[in-house]
């Protein structure tokens, strides 16, 4: 694939990935290039447990560019009660194309479970996010664990794997070719596509999609 864009082959894309895969900047910058391509557009932040990296931080900017934001009532607030947005149902009825951010463990992809016959109904993609530089994903064979949990906790099936190897902003090119070789390894034994390789906009590392960080760090 050589765009985000390409990813909303269905009504509903679903991002998951572990804490610290960078699953809510690509699912921000997947919205905002759907909405670049002048598609209706909306995503709906359901990462109701680790509520470190919002989708909500960037409502504003979202909103202006003309995305639709779903988001928690208690979003950005001292209040951590983990809760659906208030208009759910819009990721599956809403005109044109809808992101769901999704927590990346067990207990955040529940919240998937619940609305499974829907995402089935609607018509869905879900990826997987992976970064090599994050701890329980160093070595494949973690990061085909977290999606097998993911799976299970869903009910959903995934469709491919974007590679989000990066170490923010101490990313270099040699930082990305060097996690290729173990994103492929992944997409081998989850016998699942690697779609995409991503890459930081100020650098140019070929065969890969540049995406802009985006999302607000809280700490």
């Amino acid at each position: 694939m050589n765009s985000l864009y390409e990813l909303a082959k269905e009504k509903v894309t679903v991002i998951s990935g572990p804490y610290g895969s960078g699953k809510t900047n690509i699912a921000v910058n997947l919205a905002m290039s759907i909405a670049k391509n002048g598609k209706k557009s909306r995503i709906a932040d359901l990462d109701i447990v680790n509520p470190y990296f919002r989708s909500a931080d960037n409502e504003k900017m979202l909103n202006d560019l003309g995305v639709q934001t779903m988001i928690p009532i208690f979003a950005n607030t001292n209040v951590d009660i983990p809760a659906l947005p208030p208009n759910y149902h819009l990721l599956f009825t809403g005109e044109g194309f809808s992101v769901a951010d999704v927590g990346g463990d067990g207990d955040g992809a529940a919240v998937l479970g619940l609305s499974h016959d829907d995402y089935v109904e609607a018509g869905y993609k879900m990826y997987f996010v992976y970064n090599r530089y994050r701890y329980i994903t160093a070595e494949p064979e973690g990061a085909l664990e977290v999606l097998e949990e993911i799976k299970r906790a869903s009910g959903l099936e995934f469709h491919g794997i974007i590679n989000n190897s990066n170490l923010g902003a101490e990313t270099t090119e040699e930082t990305i070719i060097n996690a290729i070789p173990y994103a492929e390894k992944l997409s081998e034994i989850a016998n699942l596509p690697l779609l995409l390789t991503t890459c930081p906009d100020w650098l140019d590392v070929e065969n890969t999609v540049k995406i802009t960080d985006i999302t607000k760090k809280l700490f």
